[in-house]
């Protein structure tokens, strides 16, 4: 069974349901014992011109610093466990597909790799912060079914605004997350 991606508008359509593609807009690292964040920015026509969506979801400060070496792309003399992960993948000739964030309970998101052998899809339950890493990591594309983000975003950011002072809109940005805590996904 093979995953086809279907674009609709930005929306795409695969086995899963109805996707959008995400990006990862910011990692903040905390500072124990406050949590890390790592906030995902839906790749989608706005609805209203001056607000989008963002996703942020809590991750321990071990995923954190793995995640924020993947978007460095920095490497160490010893692989670490998402390099040792890729590396097995390619020894088996596989690849990761693409990862898609398929629900969320309270603070609890869960996801989806989906691996490639040669015409094999593999579905892998996964953390979320470990499905990123390893997709910044190879590069691949990444995704959130649009019933999980109509029901964890938050709207945010104003383009326009952005646009014309970048360091203020970000500097309220990071102050909206500093009010954020987990309690606050809570159903």
């Amino acid at each position: 069974m093979s995953t086809m991606i279907f674009p609709f508008a930005n929306h795409h359509l695969t086995e899963e349901g109805d996707v959008v593609p995400i990006s990862i807009l910011s990692l903040i690292i905390g500072e124990a014992p406050s949590p890390s964040v790592v906030v995902l920015k839906p790749q989608e026509e706005a609805r209203d011109e001056s607000i989008t969506r963002i996703v942020p979801i809590w991750i321990g400060p071990t995923e954190a610093t793995q995640l924020g070496a993947s978007m460095e792309h920095l490497r160490y003399p010893r692989p670490m466990t998402h390099d040792l992960f890729l590396d097995a993948l390619t020894n088996l000739d596989a690849h990761i597909e693409q990862v898609i964030i398929d629900d969320a309970k309270g603070t609890t998101f869960k996801a989806k790799l989906l691996l490639r052998q040669h015409g094999r899809l593999i579905r892998l339950d996964s953390r979320p912060s470990d499905a990123l890493s390893l997709a910044v990591r190879q590069s691949a594309p990444m995704f959130i079914e649009d019933r999980v983000l109509d029901r964890v975003s938050f709207p945010y950011i104003h383009k326009a605004a952005l646009s014309e002072n970048p360091e203020a809109v970000l500097a309220d940005f990071h102050s909206f997350l500093s009010t954020l805590s987990p309690d606050d996904f809570v159903s």
